[in-house]
């Protein structure tokens, strides 16, 4: 049977993605879809809390630990030096609901590359188990995050390419969709977690700095959707997807002017 598209083309490059979302946007309805889930949308809280506290890393302030609850809620726990501006507390904030979407564009981006597939898969590995071994201190972030690094282990130990080009595009699309399904939380100021109320990202952000927090997660969604577009723009442009030149025969004279 032929071929609808040409391999290697934009539009089996848009088609493998399409799948790629549909498959994270349907996975919880389909039997027993919930439970094959439920570790990789405990990573998608790993992507943020991990944005919380390496943000706080690198701009000098400590972080302590992670701890991910069974309703896929969490927090990162960090601390403020005695210098700290009142920017530092709000670009933390800001690095947690950013960085799902900043990962998943940076892998949508290493799914154009083949090259980059395996050893992409081996990274992102190496960083769960490495997080989960200083940073994670709770069962649920344990097993679920064990559980999705054994199987990012298995696919590049033993994947074909086209299991490891789908699984970045997965894991890409999984946290686009995290970072842009979770727009009801950022348009919220207070939220409760584990009994306790406490400031949003966004209303954190508000706290620290002003205005008012529904202009952050704005802002927030609008970078989102700048870095999602420009991974998609780059990882479906034509002339990227295009095979590359064939080499003549060894005895074929080429002339260049």
């Amino acid at each position: 049977m032929q071929s609808l598209v040409t391999p290697g083309s934009q539009g089996e490059a848009i088609g493998r993605l399409v799948i790629a979302a549909l498959v994270v946007a349907m996975l919880p309805a389909l039997p027993f879809g919930e439970y094959l889930a439920y570790p990789f949308y405990i990573l998608t809280t790993w992507f943020h809390e991990m944005g919380h506290g390496l943000t706080a890393m690198v701009l000098g302030q400590s972080f302590h630990q992670l701890v991910i609850f069974p309703n896929g809620s969490g927090y990162a726990e960090y601390s403020l030096g005695g210098s700290a501006s009142r920017l530092v507390p709000a670009a933390i904030a800001a690095g947690g609901p950013l960085a799902p979407s900043m990962v998943g564009a940076l892998l949508i981006v290493a799914s154009a590359h083949p090259r980059a597939w395996r050893p992409v898969l081996w990274l992102v590995l190496a960083a769960i188990l490495v997080s989960t071994l200083i940073w994670v201190r709770s069962a649920t972030g344990w097993w679920a995050l064990l559980v999705v690094a054994g199987v990012l282990g298995l696919v590049a130990w033993r994947g074909s390419p086209s299991v490891d080009r789908f699984t970045l595009q997965f894991l890409g699309l999984l946290g686009v969709y995290s970072g842009f399904g979770d727009w009801r939380y950022l348009f919220t100021e207070q939220v409760t977690m584990n009994g306790q109320v406490v400031l949003s990202d966004t209303g954190a952000i508000a706290a620290a700095i002003g205005p008012p927090y529904w202009f952050w997660a704005g802002v927030i969604l609008v970078a989102s959707a700048i870095m999602v577009g420009a991974a998609l723009r780059y990882a479906l442009a034509d002339k990227r997807l295009r095979p590359p030149p064939k080499k003549p025969p060894a005895n074929v004279l080429q002339f260049r002017r």
